[in-house]
């Protein structure tokens, strides 16, 4: 009984301690699907102003994790895998929202949902300069 108990909450802290990304597909995505990149070669910007060229929208990405459990660089490395899973290059970062300290003191207490730290982007494809940019229809 105490070794179902004990691998029962070893199995709920390491639920809680995963991040989630979920892509939602853009309709100016091109039809032609890229290969997968390494997350960590997928860049980082904060604003589309710092992309270094043309890109391409691929996907509007949400990552959402546990506030107690996951981090901040978890949730953008969530971030970075899902768009190289898509032939995502770069991601240009969203907004990160926090649980209110109520929220946290309550699912840390009472085991609560509504905890949940959440980051957003969208997942691009920085054409090279000697890439054919696709036009669009």
């Amino acid at each position: 009984m105490i070794k179902k108990m004990v691998i029962l909450i070893i199995f709920v802290i390491f639920s809680l301690a995963c991040v989630t990304t979920d892509a939602v597909k853009l309709g100016t995505a091109s039809v032609t699907s890229r290969p997968p990149v390494p997350w960590d070669q997928v860049k980082v910007y904060r604003t589309a102003d710092q992309v270094p060229g043309k890109y391409e929208e691929i996907a509007l990405l949400v990552a959402t994790g546990d506030a107690i459990w996951t981090s901040e660089s978890e949730m953008w490395k969530s971030l970075q895998k899902k768009a190289g899973k898509l032939g995502a290059n770069a991601i240009i970062l969203d907004a990160m929202s926090e649980p209110s300290a109520g929220a946290k003191v309550a699912s840390a207490i009472f085991g609560v949902g509504g905890a949940e730290r959440k980051g957003k982007a969208i997942a691009i494809y920085v054409y090279s300069s000697e890439e054919q940019i696709p036009e669009k229809k």
